[in-house]
């Protein structure tokens, strides 16, 4: 029986400065993937499984062991992806009031006289309006968040959104998607339209592990989201909350190393 192939056994320091690159993202984008194959084996993942729970080949990720334990880098090599986006889903989004901190009016005693009393948050026991699912893409080397609001999470409007992020870059630009195993974003026997579609569009699908949504860097990103954008809110329809994410995108994206942001985006990374 052949040996089976894993990385040489990493000391503390080699650990932490793996798991500080797929957390964290230092370094360039696509040795993000590759430390998180060379982290996965050192926890113990035979060569198979890493190569079905990152989407590639069983060879590659046998190089990548191999030029590990010779050299001890998980630099890219010639033909991987130049473009990495963590996507995933944000939701449901209800219309309901949110926890949280907001500007308002002084109340009691100090209050404005002739100002009207404030408005209370609205009881929300039936809620007819439905939900509505944020599909969201985190580009890795831009530091950009990329997102659409959709009234349905299914596997169409996944790969619609797919064909979206697809078209942010030339067709030969080969792209990678760090997601998780949502049945959505599988191909199935019935239904073969995503592997199809990755294969046709050049794209690398790359999914995190069961119970390691931690793995993908676009978690920390919505807690961020939540912070700035929803809590304290009570927004009367969709179209205001989805408006109030939007200005926060664009801001966002404006304002990538704003202070207030990184501190809670880095709070989160490491929790």
């Amino acid at each position: 029986m052949a040996e089976r192939v894993r990385v040489r056994e990493v000391d503390d320091d080699g650990g932490r400065r793996l798991l500080r690159i797929v957390r964290r993202g230092t370094g360039p984008v696509v040795t993000w993937r590759r430390s998180q194959m060379a982290l996965l084996s050192a926890q113990g993942m035979d060569v198979p499984k890493i190569a079905e729970v990152t989407f590639t080949s069983a060879d590659r990720v046998r190089d990548l062991i191999h030029h590990f334990d010779a050299d001890g880098e998980v630099t890219p090599e010639l033909g991987e992806p130049e473009v990495v986006f963590c996507l995933a889903e944000f939701g449901p989004l209800n219309l309901q009031p949110h926890p949280g901190r907001q500007w308002a009016e002084r109340g009691g005693e100090r209050k404005d006289p002739d100002r009207e009393p404030r408005p209370h948050r609205g009881a929300t026991y039936t809620r007819p309006h439905g939900v509505r699912h944020l599909f969201a893409a985190y580009d890795l080397g831009k530091d950009q968040l990329h997102g659409h609001i959709k009234p349905r999470k299914h596997r169409t409007r996944f790969l619609e959104f797919c064909r979206y992020l697809r078209s942010l870059h030339p067709p030969q630009t080969r792209i990678a998607i760090a997601l998780d195993s949502f049945p959505p974003h599988l191909s199935t026997k019935k239904d073969v339209r995503v592997g199809d579609r990755a294969k046709a569009s050049n794209v690398e699908l790359a999914y995190t592990p069961t119970n390691s949504s931690w793995l993908n860097r676009i978690e920390a990103r919505f807690t961020a989201l939540r912070y700035f954008a929803l809590d304290g809110t009570d927004h009367p329809t969709h179209k205001a909350q989805g408006s109030m994410i939007r200005r926060y995108v664009s801001w966002r994206n404006g304002h990538a190393a704003d202070k207030r942001l990184r501190t809670v985006i880095n709070r989160a990374s490491v929790a």
